[in-house]
């Protein structure tokens, strides 16, 4: 929750990839589904994804405040399942398919075979972990403290995880922790490496202990076919090359990145065997 000037308070419905705050998220999905369908008659069927590891709990309350923000059918697909097929992968193949998942809250890493995902995981480490580390890094170094803003500008624009060949740097403003006015700081490349050092190994251990989970016959074929990275988290300098270099598996950021999870949620819902798929895992209690 971050204050702004007068009365307004901006609040985040949702956090690290589940639901924060109930009755904003319902909110925020009525105005939502408002807005696509207009004064609507019937309810509208949603699909939503949800991370690779959440609770049952978590679950129940996804579904809840989507009821009673006038959905009808609800489906939900996991999100590495969305992401690779907005990335164009052809899931419904016996061969498997690698998908690492970065988006804001979680990073969602699964192997994919048969319209499923075999082995998964799912890490509360993604875009706003990146950002937090950065904040806490200026703050440690430099005796500045700078906005959650200040520190995603730092990490689109010279962010890294992996050497650059060339040191890039940024001037930023932000307020000094002992005399508590606003100072100008220059801020590299170099530093941000060291900021990110943490997260994006944690990160890269997630996706070695899906690798050493999964089954001999489908990991032949991710060293064949390569690991595919989608969602914003992944657009930092060099996750593909940390990885690929850690793995010694060749890895593609899809076209898209960002939007792959959104495009696949669309395409799952058009399609009626993924539709009958997710209806009878949802029964199951998977989903």
């Amino acid at each position: 929750m971050e204050e702004h000037h007068g009365n307004i308070v901006a609040i985040r419905p949702l956090k690290d990839g589940v639901i924060s705050d109930y009755t904003v998220t319902e909110k925020m999905l009525k105005y939502f589904i408002k807005k696509v369908c207009g004064s609507f008659v019937f309810s509208p069927t949603l699909m939503i994804c949800i991370p690779s590891g959440i609770t049952e709990v978590e679950k129940k309350a996804v579904v809840d405040a989507s009821i009673q923000a006038g959905a009808g059918k609800i489906y939900l697909i996991e999100e590495p399942i969305a992401a690779a097929i907005g990335a164009g992968i052809d899931i419904t193949k016996p061969c498997g398919s690698m998908i690492v998942d970065m988006g804001g809250g979680t990073t969602d890493i699964a192997v994919i075979s048969l319209g499923g995902a075999v082995v998964s995981t799912s890490i509360k480490v993604a875009g706003d972990k990146l950002d937090d580390a950065i904040v806490k890094y200026i703050k440690k170094n430099y005796n500045v403290i700078i906005s959650d803003r200040t520190a995603e500008d730092l990490k689109i624009n010279i962010g890294s995880v992996y050497p650059r060949e060339q040191k890039l740097e940024m001037d930023v403003r932000g307020r000094d922790v002992t005399s508590g006015l606003p100072v100008n700081l220059t801020v590299n490349s170099d530093d941000i490496l060291e900021a990110l050092y943490e997260p994006s190994n944690l990160v890269l251990e997630a996706v070695l202990d899906v690798l050493e989970r999964t089954p001999p016959e489908l990991a032949s074929d991710i060293s064949d076919r390569g690991i595919y990275m989608t969602g914003g988290g992944c657009l930092v300098y060099g996750f593909d090359k940390l990885i690929s270099k850690k793995t010694g598996i060749p890895v593609m950021i899809a076209e898209e990145s960002v939007s792959c999870v959104a495009i696949g949620t669309g395409k799952a819902l058009d399609d009626d065997n993924m539709l009958v798929k997710l209806a009878a895992l949802q029964k199951k209690g998977k989903y």
